[in-house]
């Protein structure tokens, strides 16, 4: 979530604590969580409307939404589940699930349930288990009639919903107008399709990004509040969730969540009195975010609020509320403009890929023709600094309020553009531009020190950004992704090791060894810490960067086997660190405790095959493999031939700087390693390559620059040792 550097900078103390505190057993730590009016049992409605966003919402066309909102705390809803889109049968049945589910094959509309008394039943439910493999349909339902609560469901998707293992609810309507008493249930599930429903085709969502026009999507949207509005003050006192729950087409969206009920005010997050809810911010655990939930949050957040524990198969957890300022349209606006940067983010990513890889592979090609004749010396080294500020701007550019601009996307790729220009005349031209490091410094401090204080902050930069992550994609919500583990490993590496070059060079080398191991044990820590940076794959590839960079600066070999013993210590101490994880209570846990606990049961060999499969897949990206196939060439080849391919300017950087060349493998080994172990596979290394060799090249061309002489051909790139260099 988003807080102040001082909370997340003793999140390590009140870590190590809430371990402690954790010893009581789940079932009470979750009724400690949930508070006074869980302990009571509250009713509680979920009203599903599939495709429901912020941007159909206003007061003219919408009024009784409005004014619910109005009574609410207000958050954007990320309905991922396994698919890019998410139909309405995906999106009941995994608030069935308490999981991100998919019924496969075709997805449209819930199945029509069978009358059965008062009740109904969803046909063939076992289908779900036992043919499409969805084994954890029906716990919701389940618990709640363990629990000996009344299950009341108004529309196919609610009975989906709430169905136990048999299929059963206790109570049904096909529609809210045949509803006569709303007090009956315990809990109630209302689905109101009008919104989604012209987007399904027979099984399926409209294969185009928006079917309606204008004018009848507001249509849509004034039949769905009309229809929440003939019920709606029939709920009396009643919790009430209001849901959008899926996508409408093949693109998917933010959608709307508000929460109206006890607790549901401003600061009810932190145990305060039941409030309005008019001021606050809808958000989870589960995101780590004061404004966004997603849809197995709603699962835990009924059982939570009826008193009714829940099982382990649920990952969500129970949305909370935090207090925000600005009035009804400025948060309602809020909540649009995140919509925006969503679909701006997702939409541009490719393109910006695409153009990032094509500059990579145009400048290694220039830069190759041009040093072999020592032409455009100062031009080669400005491109160099300004490729590598390029990674570091897609982060601050979210300083920017790019995503109001009326043309987002070009805003976007403008303010980039601008920011990384600003940074490479900061760079060449500050105090620092003689030395040969100098530039490389900055360039990998900042990044470094925005990454870093990106993660004490809750991640603000790197959601909606081009190389990070949104909540659209559903991908992740919070900590390190991978494109920034391997900035943020490189950066830190390249800047420790320019930092140990100086105090080699002044004889204190255990201090150099000494810089380089506690910063980047520091950065790692960060990286894979629960709630910080929850990165698993990402400790693994760090341990051994440090420990191959700590060890050239130390003037010691590095072999195979410490290599692969380096590896296995990261495994180690990531295991270590997600263990701790899971001794906390399971709403609590980040997925790296959840890890172990598959690891437990026997259940995590899917999870290594999706991730080894998705890794596979990276090998044969357009976008990525250019970038590590020209920057491996250019790396191979200014090495073997430095006279000839770029006029030895890698030789000369080690014979000026012998420290550099300890950052850079250092940085490679984390970036291969990581694009073993991660799923982003081949982005890991191609960002790694892409920060530290156009920096390191940059430092070369300096020092060229000061008339060293060109080393021969066939220069080994072994530095001397620093009394001769």
């Amino acid at each position: 979530m988003r807080g102040t550097w001082v909370k997340r900078a003793v999140v390590a103390v009140a870590f190590g604590v809430s371990v402690v505190a954790s010893a009581p057993s789940a079932a009470a730590a979750a009724g400690l969580a949930t508070g006074a009016a869980t302990a009571a049992g509250e009713r509680i409605v979920l009203v599903g409307i599939p495709g429901l966003m912020w941007s159909d919402i206003t007061p003219a066309d919408t009024p009784n939404l409005w004014r619910l909102a109005g009574e609410s705390a207000l958050g954007s809803l990320s309905v991922r589940a396994v698919r890019k889109d998410t139909c309405p049968y995906d999106a009941w049945l995994t608030v069935s699930a308490g999981v991100r589910s998919a019924v496969g094959g075709a997805c449209g509309m819930a199945p029509t349930p069978e009358a059965d008394g008062e009740g109904a039943v969803v046909p063939e439910f076992s289908w779900l288990w036992e043919v499409r493999e969805q084994d954890d349909a029906g716990t919701l339902g389940q618990a709640l009639h363990a629990a000996g609560r009344t299950t009341m469901a108004v529309g196919p998707g609610a009975a989906l919903a709430l169905a136990d293992r048999e299929g059963r609810v206790d109570l049904y309507a096909p529609s809210p107008a045949e509803v006569t008493q709303w007090s009956r249930g315990d809990v109630v599930a209302v689905e109101i399709p009008d919104l989604v429903a012209p987007y399904v085709s027979g099984d399926g969502l409209s294969e185009v990004p928006e079917l309606l026009s204008a004018g009848a999507r507001r249509a849509a949207a004034r039949a769905a509040d009309a229809k929440l509005g003939s019920f709606l003050p029939r709920l009396g006192s009643a919790t009430v969730l209001v849901a959008g729950l899926s996508d409408h087409g093949s693109v998917p969206h933010l959608r709307t969540a508000m929460l109206r009920g006890p607790g549901s005010g401003p600061g009810s997050g932190t145990g305060s009195d039941p409030g309005t809810g008019a001021a606050g911010t809808l958000g989870a655990r589960s995101t780590h975010r004061d404004d966004m939930v997603i849809v197995p949050d709603l699962t835990a957040t009924i059982l939570a609020r009826t008193g009714v524990a829940a099982p382990p198969a649920v990952v969500g957890v129970p949305v909370d509320t935090h207090p925000t300022g600005g009035n009804l349209n400025e948060r309602v606006e809020a909540l649009r403009t995140a919509d925006v940067a969503g679909q701006t983010i997702r939409d541009a990513t490719g393109v910006f890929f695409t153009t990032l890889a094509v500059l990579q592979v145009v400048f290694y090609i220039t830069a190759f023709l041009l040093l072999r004749r020592r032409d455009g010396l100062p031009a080669v080294r400005a491109a160099a600094v300004a490729l590598a500020s390029i990674p570091v701007s897609t982060y601050l550019v979210n300083l920017t309020p790019w995503a109001r601009a009326a043309q987002p996307a070009v805003t976007l790729f403008v303010s980039i553009a601008a920011i990384a220009v600003a940074l490479t005349v900061a760079a060449l031209a500050g105090p620092w531009r003689r030395g040969v490091l100098g530039p490389l410094t900055v360039i990998a401090a900042v990044t470094a020190a925005v990454l870093l204080g990106d993660l004490l902050t809750g991640t603000p930069l790197q959601l909606n950004s081009l190389m990070g992550y949104t909540g659209v994609v559903g991908a992740r919500y919070y900590g390190l992704g991978n494109i920034p583990f391997a900035l943020l490993a490189t950066a830190v590496l390249l800047v420790t090791t320019a930092a140990a070059d100086r105090l080699v060079r002044a004889g204190r080398k255990a201090l150099a060894v000494a810089l380089v191991a506690a910063l980047g044990a520091f950065a790692m820590l960060l990286d894979g810490w629960p709630g910080v940076g929850s990165d698993f794959g990402g400790v693994i590839a760090f341990v051994p960067g440090i420990a191959v960079t700590a060890l050239i600066v130390a003037g010691r070999r590095v072999s195979i086997v410490k290599l692969g013993a380096f590896c296995a210590a990261g495994g180690v101490l990531v295991m270590a660190i997600a263990y701790l994880d899971y001794l906390r209570p399971p709403a609590s846990q980040t997925h790296l405790g959840r890890f172990v606990g598959q690891v437990a049961d026997g259940t995590f060999l899917p999870v290594i095959s999706r991730k080894l499969g998705a890794m596979l897949s990276t090998l044969l990206s357009p976008n990525l493999m250019p970038v590590v196939l020209a920057a491996f060439a250019f790396l191979v080849f200014a090495l073997l031939r430095p006279g000839a391919a770029s006029a030895g300017v890698l030789p000369i950087a080690f014979e000026r700087a012998p420290m550099l060349r300890a950052g850079l493998l250092g940085a490679l080994v984390s970036g291969l390693v990581g694009m073993l172990v991660n799923d982003s596979g081949a982005a890991v290394l191609s960002m790694a390559l892409a920060l530290a060799v156009p920096l390191v090249l940059s430092a070369g061309i300096r020092a060229l620059q000061h008339g060293e002489p060109v080393p021969a051909a066939g220069y080994p790139g072994t530095p001397p040792s620093p009394a001769t260099a």
